[in-house]
């Protein structure tokens, strides 16, 4: 009896325990296994980041990368062997019999999990994941199709894709990354390092799988766990970099049509916005400002005196930026220097036959710099000289997915040969199938690394349309030709939230729509919620209606500019923003699950809410066109009416799963999901909101970002928990704060049943601000109040309709306490 039991409950356990790869092989900083005819090495770079690369034939894929540099693939962790894997201080990788991965946290819970081993069909292969059903997914760029990509499927291939729809696809840029958000194991990202025609299917095709893959080139992809959104985003940055510190007038307002066709034309657009007062920092020269559409040229007879024009409105506070597509006119024995210094130096790409590719775009026939050698793109960058000697500020890349006319394809022939001689590859040739969706990126790369090159000391500014993972290295982007459309002024928020959480921080939609023509309505809603992209461009084409802010009339021309001006005073928050994405890779504007988790559980439709850097939440209608009232989630921690400065919301509750009440409905234990606001729609209002917790800091309005402001530093302080805010501020230009000539500080409050203390933080840096005191005031207040600082009372003034005290310091240059006492 004893020994029947006995071999029944060891049958039991064998059938409960799981079945273990027979061929994992140890490493010391992860481990191989076979799947089926394919050889997985799978390497921890960091505790948090693991490197996965498949074997076809043998031999793992060459280490060399656009994306990710060598020193960063190089690194690693030591592991924990196990009999089933490996594991690290934050991650436990295990395989199955069948050599199936599954990650999971050290407490169990799965991060991602193989569905399948990898399938292999000739060149091509298919990674397939299982799909947890609470996931959501995200990132991949600026794809169409709404905010979440799950229950669609997506194609990398670089597109000019003029007039797109809310649901096209492929567009513009590719890039092979993107977060699972919502599963037990938190926030996971995975990026596929192949530039091939790769695609993404989220539950698509086979509702309980997430697959992707691609038609040929290295099996190469990072698994990054977070838990949190932010730790995941941050991370891949640390893999394919972070942007650039961008120069501060690259965060003002910023005008441009497809064409202004003279200097005239110019100055008096530049004149009417200084007369209008739209404070403006940058006008936009496109394809016209140039001698039949020839890249690096001027056409004289339009714009006879560049240098002159350029320095007169820099004088006025402009910068002009000037658009340089990547194509060379085939312009032999014409005196035309980049095709001939390019021809000599054999610096463009060839057809398969050997012969130079030639095919027509704005200037005609046209040839293309090959740049995926180093020694052409160096070459390249050089080409710039010229307009950087006239005074242009910063270089616009367009066209280059390559966009090619007269072609279904839209594009070069994929037998199209690219020789590469860069980033660590051996030196060969490769198909325009390889390289169409890292070309436009390397044509960044060399603009940016040319101007940084031509001008040392000063920022590079570089927009393009096109890139691949890794291109915010060099360039801002914005989400190409779109429409005059509500749904397109929607579908702008969620490209950029999504470019954000790409890597891409620094996002811009053309401002009414590049086609069409927007209604004089929709031109004043994009104005408002255009305020808060990360790159404010109001830009139209050809052919259409103007789209300048005063095209509408006195009454929108107010709106717009009220919304112009908000941002100016904003800048200093901005500006900090920009810092610590610089550092950190956070997204300038974010979904608001960012920040906030708990927010993808909140009813309210979220469609295309979003933050600024996580204290501003911005909540557009979610039927823009439609006038009904709609209801706002707010987060957990109170709120403030950004406009008005008073509490908003009512409470919101969970007492089980899809149980959201008010907090008037809810009994017993519940979770405060947060606050609930309704809204009306109407014109002259965005519904803008700050987080209880904020010190926001703002500045007297100005005209352009070179403009003195003139009056203190506000810091605007909203009370709550884990209350703080930060101070950046450098020269707003040059590399000066690489060398430590910056400004930075941290500020918090806390709050007592007594008032408030508000502590400065030691200031880090020597560079000196505009500011010469600081004006704090203090939302939420009742009463009266006592303020100190440095042991001497400071005079305050008690507001009570607006429910604020307000106080005046000298700038605190060093770490001190401010205390607020009631009385």
């Amino acid at each position: 009896m004893r020994a029947a039991t006995l071999m029944a409950m060891t049958a039991l356990a064998s059938a409960a325990a799981p079945a273990f790869a027979q061929q994992v092989t140890a490493r010391s900083d992860g481990a191989e296994v076979r799947q089926g005819a394919a050889t997985v090495r799978v390497v921890a770079l960091t505790d948090s980041i693991l490197r996965v690369r498949v074997a076809r034939d043998g031999a793992m894929p060459e280490d060399a990368s656009w994306a990710v540099d060598a020193a960063t693939r190089a690194a690693h962790v030591a592991v924990a062997p196990a009999a089933d894997g490996f594991a690290t201080k934050a991650l436990r990788v295990r395989f199955a019999a069948d050599g199936r991965m599954t990650v999971e946290d050290l407490a169990g819970q799965v991060i991602s999990a193989d569905a399948t081993p990898v399938r292999l069909d000739g060149t091509a292969f298919t990674l397939a994941k299982t799909m947890p059903q609470a996931e959501h997914y995200f990132g991949l760029g600026d794809k169409t199709g709404g905010l979440d990509r799950r229950g669609k499927s997506f194609v990398d291939w670089n597109t000019d894709a003029f007039g797109f729809g809310s649901g096209d696809d492929p567009i513009y840029k590719s890039i092979p990354f993107f977060l699972g958000v919502g599963g037990a194991g938190g926030s996971y990202g995975i990026f596929l390092d192949n530039t091939w025609r790769t695609w993404f299917d989220f539950g698509h095709r086979d509702a309980t799988t997430l697959s992707f893959g691609g038609p040929d080139g290295p099996i190469d992809y990072y698994l990054i766990a977070g838990p949190t959104t932010a730790e995941v985003v941050r991370r891949y940055t640390d893999l394919t970099g972070k942007a650039p510190l961008v120069p501060q007038w690259a965060l003002g307002y910023q005008q441009s049509r497809y064409s202004y066709m003279t200097a005239d034309e110019l100055r008096t657009v530049a004149a009417r916005l200084r007369q209008e007062r739209v404070p403006t920092d940058v006008l936009w020269l496109d394809i016209d400002w140039q001698d039949r559409n020839r890249p690096f040229t001027v056409d004289t007879k339009a714009f006879p005196d560049m240098k002159g024009l350029l320095g007169a409105l820099k004088r006025d506070g402009f910068k002009v930026v000037t658009i340089t597509d990547l194509h060379v006119a085939r312009a032999p024995d014409q005196g035309y220097r980049p095709y001939d210094e390019g021809a000599k130096r054999d610096a463009f790409v060839h057809r398969a036959d050997g012969s130079v590719y030639v095919g027509p775009v704005w200037p005609g026939p046209s040839v293309f710099p090959d740049f995926t050698e180093t020694k052409v793109r160096d070459w390249y960058g050089t080409l710039f000289n010229d307009q950087v000697k006239m005074g242009v500020a910063g270089a616009w890349n367009d066209m280059n997915e390559p966009a090619i006319f007269e072609t279904p394809t839209k594009t070069m022939p994929d037998d199209v040969v690219h020789r590469i001689a860069s980033d660590g590859f051996a030196p060969r040739t490769a198909s325009h199938a390889e390289i169409h969706n890292v070309y436009g990126m390397q044509n960044t790369r060399a603009t940016y690394d040319g101007l940084r090159r031509l001008v040392p000391d000063e920022r590079a500014f570089v927009m393009t349309r096109a890139s691949y993972a890794g291109g915010q290295r060099y360039a801002v982007t914005w989400t190409g030709d779109n429409l005059a459309t509500w749904d397109h002024l929607k579908l702008s928020v969620q490209q950029i939230i999504n470019l954000g959480l790409s890597g891409f921080s620094y996002g811009a939609a053309d401002v009414g729509g590049f086609a069409g023509g927007p209604s004089p309505d929709l031109l004043t809603r994009w104005f408002q919620i255009g305020a808060f992209y990360p790159v404010f461009r109001d830009h139209s084409a050809k052919g259409t209606p103007r789209a300048e802010p005063w095209v509408d009339g006195p009454e929108h021309l107010a709106i717009r500019r009220r919304f112009v001006e908000e941002r100016y005073r904003l800048m200093p928050y901005l500006y900090a923003l920009a810092d610590r994405n610089a550092r950190t890779g956070d997204p300038i504007l974010r979904p608001v699950f960012y920040d906030y988790p708990a927010a993808l559980r909140m009813g309210c439709d979220q469609s295309w809410t979003f933050t600024l850097g996580g204290a501003l939440l911005v909540a557009p209608p979610p039927n823009p066109e439609q006038p009904r009232a709609y209801d706002v989630c707010l987060p957990a921690g109170g709120w403030y009416d950004y406009w008005t400065g008073s509490r908003a919301g009512v409470p919101q509750r969970q007492d089980g799963p899809g149980q959201i009440q008010s907090a008037t409905q809810a009994t017993g234990q519940a979770t405060v999901l947060g606050d609930r606001v309704t809204e009306t729609p109407r014109l002259n209002r965005l519904p803008v909101f700050v987080r209880a917790g904020t010190i926001l800091p703002r500045q007297p309005l100005v005209q352009h970002s070179a403009q003195v402001p003139d009056g203190p530093l506000q810091l605007d302080v909203y009370p709550g928990d884990d209350c703080h805010g930060d101070l950046y501020a450098d020269d707003g230009h040059s590399m000066a704060y690489t060398r430590g000539d910056y400004l930075r500080q941290a500020m918090t409050c806390t709050v007592t049943p007594a008032g408030i203390t508000l502590r400065f933080a030691a200031r880090t840096g020597r560079y000196r601000p505009w500011w010469k005191q600081m004006r704090v005031v203090v939302h939420g207040w009742d009463g009266e109040g006592q303020v100190t600082a440095a042991r001497r009372p400071v005079t305050a003034q008690a507001d009570a309709a607006a429910a604020t005290l307000a106080f005046t310091l000298p700038d605190q240059r060093r770490a001190g306490d401010v205390t607020i006492a009631r009385r």
